[in-house]
This record gives structure tokens, sequence and C-alpha cells, in this order.
């Protein structure tokens, strides 16, 4: 892929050259649009956009997940970049000018303590005050938000912009493999720590911006957040469905917090090791709650086939947390339609297992190699 990568848990990005991409060949050639209901990273629905000349459309619950897609769906032309980048980097610049922010020299745990009262007194400053001494050393927090204040108004160039900021944050972030907590000052979790504050967060907002103004769709599509139960409601024959629910029995936005702020701009008062903002910022999904999701996925199946669409839906091939198998998707997938099983070998995330000190455990590896179920529904 020629655009830059975000650390997400669950993203479709490796399957799509093990047997998913051939897949999307065959069954795209009868659709007359393509919708991806759970985007995520947005690695399915950029795919298809920039392959295939048919609508796209990404429904995610989460803002940073249709900023990510819409920067590429919602474009049918590159974007000339440099000078836009030139001037975006001068404006950020300026903003800068007033702040002293503390560096990463000789870092400690007193040292970071220091670091974290800073960027807690910045008021004016959401990135800074939430996340910085925390997922983002100071000075790079208050470059991202340097940068979320100061990007380009025209449109298609400030969502282009937005989700690279997006992405390079992603890259940045001291945590492992998502934002569900950083990690802290302690002997193990240190080196990591360093390495993430020493990635410079403006040559890789750059190089992003860069890589995501030269890709564009064939065909103008959008992306919303939505819920995809209800947004299945409208859909239509002729229509290739891209369903990737939730596995886990803790929700998304749990981990992807700090992207979501980022594209909201806010996040109000955080709190815990995690710095999670309050409930009302954080969607909450009926497939990652171990009581619902079984009927949920059901009512959404439901509500495809009665539209007439085809679909393909992906999941791992075991038991999730979330209460649903790979069996048990099989079973209600059999309910609403005609179905043909495929098998992929897969990444399944363990959700970064880190052990209690903040480092990565050598018990759990944070990815490991799984079968992943594909069922082509056709109604």
């Amino acid at each position: 892929m020629p655009y830059s990568k975000m650390k997400y848990m669950g993203s479709k990005r490796a399957m799509l050259s093990n047997g998913l991409g051939e897949l999307l060949e065959c069954e795209m050639d009868s659709a007359s649009r393509f919708v991806d209901l759970f985007t995520g990273s947005g690695a399915i629905a950029i795919y298809v956009a920039r392959r295939f000349p048919v609508p796209v459309i990404a429904i995610d619950l989460q803002k940073y997940s249709a900023v990510v897609t819409s920067a590429v769906l919602e474009r049918r032309r590159r974007i000339g970049w440099q000078e836009k980048w030139t001037k975006w980097e001068e404006r950020a610049l300026a903003f800068l000018e007033s702040f002293n922010f503390p560096n990463c020299i000789n870092l400690s745990k007193t040292r970071i303590r220091k670091m974290r009262g800073w960027c807690g007194s910045q008021e004016g400053l959401p990135i800074t005050n939430a996340y910085g001494g925390h997922y983002f050393s100071p000075q790079q927090a208050v470059w991202i938000d340097a940068l979320r204040a100061t990007m380009p108004e025209k449109k298609s160039v400030r969502t282009t912009a937005l989700a690279a900021l997006i992405q390079a944050s992603s890259q940045c972030a001291a945590a492992p493999g998502h934002t569900a907590q950083p990690f802290q000052p302690t002997t193990t979790a240190l080196p990591f720590l360093r390495d993430a504050w020493g990635r410079d967060v403006v040559s890789r907002t750059r190089s992003a911006f860069s890589k995501l103004a030269d890709i564009y769709a064939l065909e103008l599509g959008s992306g919303f957040v939505r819920d995809a139960n209800k947004f299945a409601r409208r859909l239509r024959d002729g229509d290739l469905v891209f369903i990737d629910p939730p596995y886990s029995g803790v929700h998304y936005s749990r981990f992807y917090h700090v992207l979501e702020t980022i594209a909201q701009g806010e996040c109000g008062v955080v709190s815990g090791v995690g710095r999670y903002p309050d409930s009302a910022f954080r969607p909450k999904s009926r497939y990652s709650v171990k009581t619902e999701s079984a009927d949920a996925l059901d009512e959404l199946l439901q509500n495809v086939s009665s539209c007439g669409a085809k679909a393909i839906l992906t999941f791992p091939n075991h038991e999730c947390s979330n209460g649903l198998s790979g069996e048990q998707v099989r079973h209600i997938a059999q309910r609403h339609f005609s179905i043909e099983i495929q098998m992929i070998t897969s990444k399944f995330s363990t959700l970064g297992g880190t052990n209690g000190n903040g480092g990565t455990s050598h018990s759990r590896a944070a990815r490991h190699d799984t079968q992943e179920l594909v069922l082509v529904l056709r109604p």
C-alpha cells in the first residue's frame, strides 16, 4: 500500500494479499456500489475505491475512521501537496512561537512527572493537555495541536491533512499497538517510551500527507459516522457490502480514543492511566456487549438480506471475547443468506497484551496467526 499505515489491531490489509483481494476482484464485477460497514483503518474501502469504478461508502462509529477514508474516497484527482504543506508548516511554526516546551533529554520518572504537569496546564492545547507526557512527548503533543489548529481551509485538502495527522500520530503514540494505555516510565517500559517519543511527528505528517495526496478514488464516494445496523436499512440491490464486525468484548473506542480526539479536535476532561475522555465522547457498540452481539449481527444480516444486497463477512474462526465465534457467525448468516465459506490466514490481535508494569508481555504476543472465516453471502 502506498499510503501510510496506522497502528491498528484489526486491520485487514494483510488479508488483501492473502486471498481477500482476489475475492473482491471476483465479486466486484456485478457490484454497482461498495459499502464497508465497519471501516476501521480504511484499508478495505481505500483498496476498493482505488481499483474499481464504483462509489465506495465507508461507515464507522468513530470520526477518525471516516476522516481517513474520506481523504481518499471524496477525491478523484491528486492534490499538489508540496506548496500546501509548506504553508501549513509555516502556520504551525508561527502558532508554536509562544510555547517553550520541555525537552526529552535524560528521561526519568521524576522528569516525566514534571512534563505531565506542564502539559496538563496547557488549557488551550487539547491534545497536549489530555495526552502530553503520556502518549506523546510535550514536543510531539504541542506540534499535533499546532498542526491541528492550522490545517488548510479547502475541504478536500483539509480532510487529507487531518487524515495525515491522525496517521502520523498513530505511528508516534507511546502505546502497544493502540491507545488503550500508554507506556509508563518503568524500568522495562521506559525504552519503549523513549523510542516512541523520539519519533518526528512533523516529518511523519508530511510523509503521510504526500502519500495520501497522491491517491484518489476512481468514483466519488463518502465516509460517514453512522451506526452500521441503521445504515444497512438504506442498502439496495446491486450493493456489495463488506462486514467485518467487532470481535472484542471491550468497546473499540477505548483503543482509539486518542485518534478520535485528534479527529474531533477536543475531548473534554480525561482520567485514569489510559487518559480516557468521559463516556459521552466514546461511542459504544452492541457488538462489544456479550449479551447483545449475536442479536446485533442477526439484525444486521436481516437488514442486508432484505435489501437484496450481497455481502462478504469476515470474522476470526474461534470464540472471541464479545461472545461470538466463527461457528456462531456462520449459523446466524445461514438464516438470511446462501453462503459460501472460505478460510484465510490472518493476524489476530490480543489487544496488545501487556504486563502490569506497562511493558510488553512475554507470555502473550500482541498478534498471532489465526484462521479467518470469510463468508460470501448471497440473498
